[in-house]
């Protein structure tokens, strides 16, 4: 079943395209990650999905609702976090999560509880005007999540947290997930993308260049993995040595650290060629093609 999805999707701004015959679905109880570089068109798609803006031409869908005939009903089943959050400085995180509750239907003592968890409990009495960016972007999730909906659309959910409250966000998105929720979200941090997605979409000026898993996007573009050789010492010209290995795309070193891109079946020949030439090996990995690098790829001008 598709909960949402897009048909030939297309915004105009006066002169700039926006989006471009956009068409995507995204299946139930997936978590769908939309890239792309600023003014992509990202922000747009969720506005057009949410029935903010009215699309030039084509049509967005959620849980198989036309948003664009019936909106309300659509909405319901959403909880959004928008790009740029912000509520009333005069109220309180508990006042402020407890409205939001109210017009979900969903228990007021919730509030409380989603302030706990999401590290805001000590402060749920406090004005919201006096809080950071950090504690307002929790608040925002908070507001996204309360009421449990089926749905979730996050436009940059990390936005301005410290690398611990990223993790517990993350922590929370996989959570929802399990239970069910289909998570869509925007987000410039590609590594958190790639930890939580199961597919992901990249825009480049308003028209989808790729959709797939990571792994499956990397073997599109013939991304091969690096392998990373910790050495005891850097004998000289070791990089043309090993450039010469048939099934080497690159290699470089730094620091006593030998970087080789490569074939998966010429890993064990690299290292035996750095045997034969009597280097001593501390210690080696293998590095899969990370989302940074296809998301470039797909995004060359």
């Amino acid at each position: 079943m598709n909960v949402i999805e897009t048909r030939e999707l297309t915004k105009q701004y006066g002169d700039v395209l926006a989006v471009k015959d956009l068409s995507l679905q995204v299946k139930k109880g997936e978590i769908f990650s939309l890239l792309g570089p600023n003014g992509a068109g990202k922000t747009t798609i969720i506005k057009a999905l949410l029935g903010i803006i009215v699309p030039t031409r084509g049509k967005t869908f959620i849980m198989n609702h036309n948003v664009q005939e019936k909106g309300k009903v659509a909405r319901k089943y959403v909880g959004y976090l928008p790009e740029v959050v912000s509520f009333y400085d005069n109220l309180t995180a508990l006042q402020t999560l407890s409205f939001y509750a109210e017009l979900q239907g969903a228990n007021k003592q919730e509030s409380q509880e989603l302030l706990n968890e999401l590290g805001l409990g000590d402060h749920a009495t406090r004005k919201v005007g006096g809080y950071s960016k950090g504690m307002v972007q929790r608040l925002g999730i908070a507001q996204a999540i309360i009421g449990k909906p089926p749905v979730l659309i996050l436009d940059e959910p990390t936005s301005g947290l410290d690398p611990r409250g990223a993790w517990e966000i993350r922590k929370k998105i996989r959570e929802l997930n399990k239970e069910g929720t289909t998570i869509f979200l925007s987000s410039h941090i590609l590594s958190e993308v790639q930890e939580v997605s199961h597919r992901v979409g990249i825009l480049h000026h308003g028209a989808l260049m790729a959709l797939d898993t990571v792994d499956k996007l990397s073997k599109k573009l013939d991304l091969q993995p690096k392998i990373q050789i910790e050495l005891q010492k850097a004998p000289k010209n070791i990089i043309s040595y090993i450039k010469k290995i048939k099934g080497v795309r690159d290699a470089k070193i730094k620091d006593n650290i030998l970087e080789v891109q490569c074939d998966h079946t010429v890993k064990a020949q690299i290292i035996t060629a750095l045997e034969d030439k009597e280097v001593g090996i501390t210690n080696f990995t293998t590095v899969e093609p990370s989302l940074e690098e296809v998301f470039l790829k797909y995004t060359e001008e």
